[in-house]
């Protein structure tokens, strides 16, 4: 069902600012005011498609013609300054958290990964999102969103639709031949200078046909759908615009995109995305970041938070991107991803396989819902990396965080976890010399004796990380030593954050004054010293709520 998230209605959209509002330092409200709607550009296939918008990037205004009909963005303005960062500078200020930065990263053609409706008729296709609020597919040829090599692919899928009468899915009856198509484009080419790559994207194109499998009546024209879009955006053309076209097989009514069955049909099988200092594989049903460039920047950052050679345990892994970057970056010990979706392990395995062969590290794979018997994930662990959906950790987990302080390894694991930690049979593990060693045990070399001290939590879910961050501060477990934001999606109410707790207590909770000494704040953030039995600790979180 997430997949169909992504076409569906967003929030009302802001008002535009008032004057009042922060905007760049060069560029003044009422300039923003009278700027007019830029004038409809040709989508051709052109390596650098011409920018048809009359004002300068520093003026931080969206500009966008479908603004008024997409769902996709809900404020124009001011895309710096997203305004949900009002609400999460004024939680950290309650919690005592005074190093909160937040990096705005790249406004305009940021999103490398789109998943759009087909829709209209095969005379008139309509590819973009949900109006607001309805079902009715609204045509956004011009996206300012939109990586340009996005715009240029669906420009191009249009005239094949067209050409070839192909029809677009009517929810209504169920009938029609393509139902969505995901646009994900890769910036890695070793070709070409660095500071060409990304304006150089190439796109993997996954169409989504209404059919059971390849062996339908209607697969002819898919074929020929997906040769047209090759023969005239594939390497043979002035400019290579298409990397690979992909096809998957669809009937449910449902809202859900994506059918089990996938096909490669023409183009590079292998889809490589360089970012966080690793070369990544993804296919098309991998989950992956939209914002590349921002990922990037966050794994950076992220980087320079694990002490070289630390043993990682990083869950809700997914492919285990973040895992990998820290194996190949931070000398670690040992790094074990664990993911609940088996899909994940194929590409996990191709983008381990092209680690530095300097990487000495033991590194595994689990398939595993974290959310059963989390305490045997943290064991032996120094750092714990965290990246949940958007409804936040499991409880259990945050269970389990909580506890640790009061964990006893010897004495306290539960026999099932230390079962499941001593002879677990896992996936595969990759050393140090390159080679994979299928269902090898566990073993040799590494230390079940130590508890994470570092609990990183990268966050999509800004309401879930608010309820999570005050349920690992109130047990005193774990302090909040430093957060910074991503603005991964600019004209959203979005934000994604990189927290990074510490163990001991500390938590940053202000308490109210009780007329008794309180002991002096240690460190950067206040330090509750409550000597009483927890005495008005969950007061202290519904005052902050």
């Amino acid at each position: 069902m997430a997949a169909a998230v992504c076409l569906l209605s967003l929030p009302s959209r802001a008002a535009p600012p008032s004057v009042t509002f922060i905007t760049c330092a060069t560029t003044s409200t009422s300039t923003i005011s009278t700027i007019p709607p830029p004038p409809p550009a040709p989508l051709l296939l052109v390596q650098e498609p011409k920018t048809t918008s009359p004002i300068s990037p520093s003026s931080c205004a969206l500009n966008c013609r479908h603004f008024q009909s997409c769902s996709g963005c809900t404020h124009e303005y001011n895309l710096h300054h997203p305004p949900i960062l009002a609400d999460v500078n004024k939680f950290f200020k309650k919690i005592g958290v005074s190093n909160f930065t937040f990096d705005s990263c790249r406004l305009w053609g940021w999103r490398c990964r789109a998943k759009l409706a087909v829709r209209g008729s095969s005379m008139k296709p309509l590819i973009g999102l949900y109006e607001e609020g309805t079902h009715n597919a609204v045509d956004i040829p011009e996206c300012q969103a939109h990586h340009p090599s996005i715009n240029a692919a669906v420009d191009l899928l249009r005239q094949a639709i067209v050409e070839l009468r192909i029809e677009p899915y009517d929810e209504d009856n169920g009938t029609g031949e393509l139902r969505y198509v995901q646009m994900a484009v890769t910036t890695y080419s070793t070709s070409l200078p660095s500071a060409e790559r990304y304006k150089n994207g190439k796109v993997q194109v996954a169409l989504v046909w209404n059919s059971r499998s390849e062996s339908s009546p209607s697969f002819e024209k898919l074929n020929a759908l997906s040769n047209y879009m090759w023969n005239k955006g594939g390497p043979r053309r002035d400019v290579h615009l298409i990397h690979s076209v992909w096809a998957n097989f669809q009937t449910s009514m449902s809202n859900v995109i994506f059918g089990n069955r996938w096909r490669h049909l023409i183009g590079e099988r292998d889809f490589w995305e360089h970012v966080g200092g690793i070369d990544v594989s993804m296919v098309p049903s991998s989950f992956g970041q939209a914002n590349t460039r921002a990922f990037d920047s966050l794994l950076q950052k992220l980087q320079k938070c694990v002490p070289y050679g630390s043993s990682v345990v990083d869950l809700y892994a997914g492919a285990g991107v973040i895992g990998l970057s820290l194996a190949a970056t931070r000398k670690c010990r040992s790094v074990k991803c664990v993911e609940v979706n088996k899909e994940a392990k194929y590409s996990f395995e191709k983008t381990a396989s092209r680690l530095p062969t300097t990487v000495d590290c033991c590194i595994s794979w689990h398939q595993a819902d974290t959310s059963k018997e989390p305490l045997s994930w943290l064991m032996g662990s120094d750092v714990v990396v965290v990246d949940p959906p958007r409804k936040g950790l499991d409880p259990s987990l945050i269970t389990a965080l909580q506890s640790l302080s009061f964990t006893k390894i010897k004495n306290n694991l539960p026999e099932s976890s230390k079962r499941n930690v001593q002879n677990e049979k896992r996936p595969w593990i990759l050393r140090g010399d390159g080679s994979v060693q299928i269902n090898k045990e566990m073993g040799q070399g590494e230390s079940q004796s130590s508890l994470p001290q570092t609990l990183i939590y990268i966050s999509c879910g800004w309401e879930s990380f608010k309820e999570d961050c005050m349920s690992l501060l109130s047990r005193k477990a774990w302090r909040l030593e430093k957060v910074h934001g991503f603005n991964f999606f600019p004209g959203t109410q979005s934000i994604e954050i990189l927290a990074v707790f510490k163990r001991g207590s500390g938590g940053s909770i202000k308490k109210k004054k009780s007329g008794k000494k309180k002991k002096p704040a240690r460190g950067p953030l206040a330090v509750i010293e409550d000597n009483l039995f927890e005495e008005s600790l969950f007061d202290k979180i519904e005052n902050l709520e």
